[in-house]
């Protein structure tokens, strides 16, 4: 009897704006995955969280907009210098082996100047920062420059990613209060969780080829718990956010803006199926949403 393969999920596609670019400027934007906006919308929310729930939301709506071209562009950076550090290991995955650099359409030498270009544009959004913000900012480019090998070292690379992408939050509220008090180290904690959930379910799709490989993940370290095991990191997440909301506005009602959060992580674990790569990549992008009804609470409670 034949067996079906499971769908394999290319990691860049060629559709719409980007896939009308001509090379090499295609190649370009699929290495910083410009294709995929999704990382940066997960690299963006957790920013924006914090100037809302630190109050500033409407009176620092720049700065909002500042902390989404620093997302798109260091969440750039970063995938080049991912792509940079793990071709070898991109060559050998089904997904991700017709990247740019792995495939030949972007040079190692090009990558490298588009990553200091993307850098530039950082900066750019850095100099709009001040004092303890700027700091906090800078203070992310170790574990930044750390991630690509944590996969290498370690089952928990992305506890470390979560580290990485939550930053924003640090320095959203650092900008606007001026300190980092406890609500955003709570809010920053339930962050990490956030990403350790939801870059479990997107590593799904690569269990098969990241154990022939040798590189490893929170989804081969859970197994057959994988399910139970997100499910544990999102109730974290909910318990560090109910505790940054508690902090602001000691309130039952500002715990509850949180349900529309819970109803939708919830979903995404009581629908994963683990051998579904598709299914996983959907629940995975459905967390662009999950940032909005996040950064909707705190509106409501930091405006209160």
């Amino acid at each position: 009897m034949a067996t079906s393969t499971p769908e394999i999920v290319p990691d860049s596609e060629h559709k719409g704006l980007v896939g009308q670019l001509p090379q090499p400027l295609r190649g370009l934007a699929l290495l910083a995955r410009f294709d995929r906006p999704i990382g940066w919308w997960l690299l963006f929310w957790p920013g924006a969280w914090a100037v809302a729930l630190a109050g500033g939301a409407i009176a620092r709506w720049p700065l909002i907009l500042w902390i989404l071209v620093g997302s798109i562009a260091m969440r750039g950076a970063g995938c080049v210098y991912n792509d940079i550090v793990d071709r070898d290991l991109d060559a050998q995955v089904a997904r991700t082996r017709s990247r740019p650099i792995p495939s030949g359409q972007v040079s190692l030498r090009l990558a490298w100047g588009w990553l200091i270009l993307l850098c530039l544009i950082g900066l750019v959004v850095l100099v709009q920062l001040h004092g303890l913000a700027i700091g906090v900012a800078l203070a992310s480019l170790a574990p930044v420059a750390a991630y690509p090998f944590m996969k290498r070292i370690t089952w928990w690379p992305q506890a470390w990613l979560g580290l990485v992408f939550s930053w924003a939050a640090l320095v959203g509220w650092s900008e606007v209060t001026g300190s980092l008090s406890l609500p955003i180290w709570l809010l920053y904690a339930g962050s990490i969780f956030w990403v350790v959930g939801y870059d479990t379910i997107y590593a799904l799709q690569d269990r098969e080829d990241d154990a022939l490989i040798g590189v490893r993940s929170s989804a081969l370290r859970m197994g057959a718990h994988v399910r139970g095991g997100t499910a544990l990191c999102y109730a974290l997440a909910l318990l560090c956010w109910s505790g940054a909301m508690w902090s602001v506005r000691p309130d039952p009602v500002a715990v509850l803006a949180l349900a529309p959060m819970a109803v939708h992580l919830i979903w995404q674990v009581a629908t994963l199926r683990p051998d579904d790569g598709a299914g996983a990549l959907h629940r995975f992008r459905s967390n662009r949403f999950a940032g909005l009804l996040l950064f909707l609470a705190c509106l409501v409670v930091g405006s209160a």
